[in-house]
């Protein structure tokens, strides 16, 4: 019988990305491995754990497409919290950790990756990987015209003119 390899594999956004994907395959093409993905979900509550369930959902569709051998589930909204959920030393074997590059990941911003393998003791290895979601755009604010002196109208009295004082002195 065969030594199965096991990864916990932690994204949000990333899940179904395909940098991961690719990531996902070189590590299986290595040795026999399986996976469990995990997804924390966006904020505390029922809807954000629907959320996460069904992005969890999206991605083990495309994983199990190409091939691999996984298992995926929603988790708490703190991804450290999430995986100390989970965590098993005798289940998983190596953790992956997948965040947007950059200052665009509040998972780097907050050291995810390395206070997970403080947490469990386990090498993690980290995957920067893209957002496949559609950016959400919206119009820019109206702005009200204002005059010339506007700018000065914080010198006045509070902050208002007289006529909005109603005729107070």
């Amino acid at each position: 019988m065969a030594f199965t390899y096991s990864f916990l594999v932690v994204a949000k956004r990333t899940a179904d990305s395909d940098e991961l994907l690719e990531a996902l395959r070189q590590l299986a093409a290595e040795r026999p491995t399986r996976f469990t993905l995990l997804v924390p979900a966006a904020a505390p509550g029922p809807g954000a754990r629907e959320e996460a369930e069904s992005v969890a959902a999206a991605a083990h569709g495309r994983l199990r497409e190409a091939g691999l051998e996984v298992e995926c589930r929603a988790g708490h909204h703190d991804p450290v919290d999430a995986v100390t959920d989970v965590w098993d030393p005798k289940e998983y074997d190596e953790i992956v950790v997948s965040t947007l590059p950059g200052a665009a990941s509040k998972w780097l911003q907050f050291d995810v990756p390395h206070r997970i393998a403080r947490v469990t003791g386990v090498p993690v290895r980290h995957v920067l990987a893209s957002d496949r979601r559609e950016p959400e755009h919206s119009a820019p604010p109206t702005r009200e015209r204002s005059g010339v002196l506007s700018p000065l109208s914080v010198l006045t009295w509070g902050g208002r003119s007289e006529g909005d004082r109603g005729g107070a002195p």
